[in-house]
Parts: C-alpha cells; structure tokens; sequence
C-alpha cells in the first residue's frame, strides 16, 4: 500500500469533484479537469476530503494507488490555483514575441523558430527574454515548458541558451592555456 495514497486530499471549497462513468470530474475557478477511472480503486469524498481507497477484490499495486492519488491532487491544486512555469532566455540576441497563438523565438539560428501554444495553456512574454507558461493541467504545461527549453538548451561553457527560471548550470572551464615556448 502506498503511504502517499493513503493520505486524504483537502479539497478547497471552492473546488467541486465528481466522479461519473468511471472518471473523475475536478472542477474549480480555473477550470475543469477530468481523468479515467482505475479499477481496483474507488474514490469517496467525506467532509471536504478526497480519500483514494482499494477496491475490494481486485488486487492492485501501491505504485498506481499513489499515482492515482497524486494526479487527483495535481487537478484539484490545478484547477483551483492553476500552475506557472517561468522560463528565461539568455544570450545576445535572444529574444521571444508572441504572434497570435505561436511562440516565435529568436535562438541564433539562420531562422526563426515558431512553436504553436497547445489550447490548455496560456503564454505570456515579459520582456522579449523571460517567458511565463500557465495553466490548470500540470502535464501540459511542464511538456510546454520542457519543448520550449528544448529548442536550445543551456550550452556548458557560456551559460547562453533556454533555462528555467531558478536552474543553475555548471559551466565548464574550457580550452586551458598552455604554457607559450619561448
């Protein structure tokens, strides 16, 4: 039995869950979010609390009864408080805009990379350096995020490229110089 599943999920009260024709239904001020059902486990909500339970006769592993639980939990934090990932550009001439609903980056390429934003989220370009991805469903905007950096990552010797906001990258010493014959 996993002990992340067996923890309740405190449901805020503006946050309303549902579960019909073997899905859940979380929707809250953010949104709405719904996910399949998994049998071997049932779901019972009982004053303001989300319990994930085992469903008797039907033999399931820890592993799924935790991941179960902590997808529930991410739609219940998503559609209440949503979720952000910041990401910053640096290096000479970087730069991101925004046209209608595709990402164009300048990267130091020969041309321009345009990626197209996924209906579930919502980007926004402070700066024309640092990029702000938002949105209810947590897979969706880390698999954002994590396309965008991967367009030109953070290269070890100068630092230039796609990061994430905090992430810090060790930068290697490079070419040594030698001792000069004289």
């Amino acid at each position: 039995m996993s002990r992340l599943g067996k923890s309740p999920i405190e449901l805020p009260k503006n946050v309303e869950v549902k579960i019909q024709d073997k899905k859940v239904l979380v929707k809250g001020p953010k949104g709405s979010l719904e996910f399949p059902s998994t049998t071997g486990l049932k779901v019972r909500i009982e004053e303001g609390r989300l319990f994930v339970e085992f469903d008797e006769g039907v033999e399931v592993t820890g592993v799924i009864h935790g991941l179960y639980r902590a997808s529930i939990n991410n739609m219940v934090t998503g559609v209440s408080k949503g979720f952000e990932k910041r990401l910053t550009l640096i290096g000479v001439g970087y730069r991101a805009a925004l046209q209608g609903h595709h990402l164009d980056l300048q990267l130091g390429y020969s041309h321009p990379t345009k990626l197209e934003i996924p209906k579930t989220v919502q980007v926004e370009v402070e700066k024309s350096t640092t990029i702000i991805i938002r949105g209810v469903d947590k897979q969706a905007v880390g698999q954002f995020a994590a396309m965008v950096r991967g367009k030109r990552p953070p290269e070890p010797y100068k630092g230039k490229g796609i990061r994430y906001e905090n992430e810090h990258v060790r930068k290697k010493a490079g070419k040594a110089a030698k001792g000069k014959a004289a």
